[in-house]
């Protein structure tokens, strides 16, 4: 688990857009679980419509047993945030100017990446958890980035401005979830 994973070749990359340097450019990053445990994340960037300008994926990650006994309860973050996300932000082309999470645990990738990233949010997790994140509503949804990391605050106050208020952030996840599982599949049946 010391080497970062192999991104899958070919048709799990593709570029749709040019990702001009001047639009708004959002990325979402979730990770699934295989059948056999083992975890496949991917990064979808898209323009502030939602239309896909690149997406990334992982071949599955694994820890062995005696991996998991010496992370315990840290290995998750481990493998979301240091493992998978970042070796995903690193390998994408189009870099996005904020990227969105969905599993709390991936919040440890803002500790490897200047970009930054928000936990896309219901309600009551902002309620419990006000004083270490910021929350500002985007579009449909709320979102909560680490106080700690200012560039958060004005990354979302950008992006808040350009994305329409009827957005559901919450929809690209499902195209990644989606896409995540016809890799696994396709990778299944080879």
């Amino acid at each position: 688990m010391t080497t970062a994973p192999e991104l899958t070749p070919g048709d799990d990359k593709f570029m749709v857009a040019d990702g001009n340097s001047n639009e708004l450019k959002l990325g979402f990053l979730t990770t699934i679980e295989c059948p056999d445990g083992a975890l496949i994340g991917g990064l979808l960037v898209t323009n502030h419509f939602g239309r896909p300008l690149e997406f990334q994926c992982t071949t599955p990650v694994k820890p062995n047993r005696t991996q998991e006994v010496l992370y315990g309860p840290t290995l998750v973050p481990f493998l979301l945030g240091e493992v998978i996300g970042r070796t995903l932000v690193e390998k994408v082309n189009v870099k996005p100017n904020l990227i969105l999470i969905e599993q709390e645990q991936a919040i440890e990738l803002q500790k490897h990446i200047t970009i930054p990233v928000a936990i896309l949010s219901d309600l009551e997790q902002i309620l419990e958890e006000k004083d270490s994140f910021i929350c500002e509503q985007v579009g449909q949804n709320r979102l909560r980035f680490d106080a700690g990391h200012q560039a958060g605050r004005t990354a979302i106050e950008t992006t808040s401005k350009k994305i329409p208020g009827d957005a559901d952030l919450g929809e690209p996840f499902e195209r990644v979830r989606e896409a995540l599982n016809e890799a696994v599949k396709m990778g299944s049946s080879r």
